[in-house]
């Protein structure tokens, strides 16, 4: 990787990857604790059984936990364009940051960086980066509200959220359907889908259903599930 420089901490937590799948999606995390070398050592030890592939520390320094062409453990129970397993379908990224503070400037560069050379080796597109949140409603809400997908978006490092009119009306199966073709296909309750599409391109709007939830999910709709 040209102008990244990346160390090796290789953790124990990581498989075969299952049925020969190899990498479709990248899954961004925060990691919630005090540090990065925290993170980096609950993520190395045996009993907790998790992990991911890279860590991003907040000056910008980048660890490999694990080969992408290994199975790590981070992304957990969820769903994501009707397929689970999404650790075998994945490469995870974990983030130094609380979840209630901005990401640092340095972080997001290294970012950058990492995402435009796995997105080439992997052939993975900009639809292809989610958030655990997107594929876990309800059960995680990482990176959260203070990330900048817009800003990934607009180098086509992550999809972009819809623009255009609002429709005149919007109701819940509608709203579901639009998600759904989107790749939100878990299984949940409506509140909890629709926080989840919100938390992705709308992290800061409250109340009921609103016509902008759909202008959102209208121009990232995919093609639909099966």
């Amino acid at each position: 990787m040209e102008g990244l420089v990346i160390r090796d901490h290789p953790s124990p937590n990581c498989g075969l990857r299952r049925g020969g799948l190899k990498p479709q999606l990248i899954v961004l995390h925060y990691t919630a604790m005090p540090s990065a070398d925290a993170a980096m050592a609950r993520m190395c030890d045996p009993a907790t059984e998790v992990s991911a592939h890279y860590i991003i520390s907040m000056s910008g320094n980048v660890t490999r936990l694990g080969s992408e062409d290994r199975r790590a453990w981070h992304a957990g129970a969820g769903q994501w364009r009707g397929q689970e397993d999404i650790n075998s379908r994945s490469i995870g990224i974990e983030l130094d940051n609380d979840g209630k503070t901005p990401f640092s400037e340095p972080l997001m560069t290294a970012l950058e960086a990492l995402l435009r050379d796995i997105m080439v080796r992997w052939a993975i597109p900009p639809h292809g980066v989610i958030a655990h949140s997107d594929m876990a409603p309800g059960r995680k809400a990482d990176p959260g509200a203070k990330f900048d997908w817009d800003r990934l978006a607009r180098q086509s490092l992550a999809r972009p959220a819809g623009s255009g009119p609002e429709p005149r009306t919007i109701d819940p199966a509608s709203f579901r359907a639009l998600a759904q073709r989107a790749g939100y296909t878990a299984d949940v309750a409506f509140d909890v889908l629709l926080a989840a599409v919100r938390l992705r391109y709308r992290p800061y709007a409250k109340g009921p259903l609103h016509p902008q939830d759909a202008v959102v999910l209208g121009n990232v709709a995919g093609p639909a599930q099966s």
